[in-house]
């Protein structure tokens, strides 16, 4: 018998709670409901569960300020937050205080089920995203060096550009994702010990994604596992190259990332990087 995930869902809509009972539709879940936050709170000071979902806005004690409060009673406790109503100070917030994901409705059936399923197998989110200063126009993180943190990560900054169109939103997306892996794998050596500085700016004409990581950088002309290498006459080379260095498959990062990116800066050392999407004005 597979193993049970005990899920508290907090929001003051029944009809959520009925939505998301059909999604979660699985024997290896037992789903609580809780209609407050005043009420949710108290019963997580005397029982544990393995996934929280909240919505933020509620009667009486909101989802933020429960999302906090839980972190005071149970430091290790997951949270989802859910939201009709997104702005980058909920999203701040929501990362400040250590939400372990994201959703924004309206939502698919399947999005929830797949957020669901990645949170309860999750580890605990304690620590791995900190935010060193926020405001809606320039947030600074530092991130720990996990292979998990990205798509942890991605669903909050999703929720800063929302005046994109979905596809472009997916694409600046993946760019980001990519050089955040490079960094935490290359240059972090994905040692949780380490950390990566991710800087999210906006500007008037202008969305730009800064990444240091702590690395000794790179040199263009010495990635010959890379897919930016390879000849014209061998467009797969990389691949037999990682294979024999005991790599990943992949290697095409830096190559979609500059298809998908309007400008891709880096520095001189190789181990800080722009992406720039370019916007218009308002």
């Amino acid at each position: 018998m597979p193993d049970v995930s005990r899920i508290l869902i907090v929001d003051d809509d029944p009809d959520i709670h009925r939505l998301l009972a059909a999604a979660l539709q699985n024997e290896s879940y037992v789903i609580e409901d809780r209609y407050d936050g005043i009420e949710a709170l108290a019963l997580l000071q005397n029982q544990p569960f393995d996934l929280v979902i909240t919505d933020v806005r509620m009667p009486g004690m909101d989802g933020l300020e429960l999302l906090r409060r839980i972190h005071e009673v149970r430091p290790a406790a997951k949270v989802l937050v859910m939201t009709a109503e997104s702005t980058p100070a909920t999203v701040i917030r929501s990362l400040r205080d250590q939400a372990l994901g994201y959703l924004s409705k309206p939502f698919s059936l399947d999005a929830v089920a797949q957020a669901v399923a990645c949170a309860v197998t999750a580890p605990p989110a304690q620590g791995d995203i900190e935010v060193l200063s926020a405001i809606p126009q320039w947030i600074a993180l530092r991130l720990r060096c996990k292979l998990d943190v990205p798509d942890r990560l991605i669903p909050f900054l999703r929720e800063l550009v929302t005046e994109l169109p979905a596809q472009e939103r997916e694409d600046v997306g993946a760019a980001f994702r990519e050089l955040l892996m490079n960094a935490i794998e290359h240059g972090g050596g994905s040692d949780p010990d380490k950390t990566v500085r991710v800087d999210y700016i906006r500007t008037a004409r202008a969305m730009v994604y800064k990444i240091l990581d702590p690395g000794l950088g790179f040199s263009f002309d010495d990635l010959p596992h890379a897919a930016i290498s390879n000849q014209p006459d061998a467009p797969c080379q990389h691949f037999e190259i990682r294979n024999k260095l005991g790599m990943r498959p992949g290697g095409f990062g830096i190559l979609l990332t500059r298809s998908l990116a309007d400008e891709l800066i880096y520095n001189e050392k190789g181990n800080e990087v722009l992406l720039i999407k370019h916007v218009k004005p308002a």
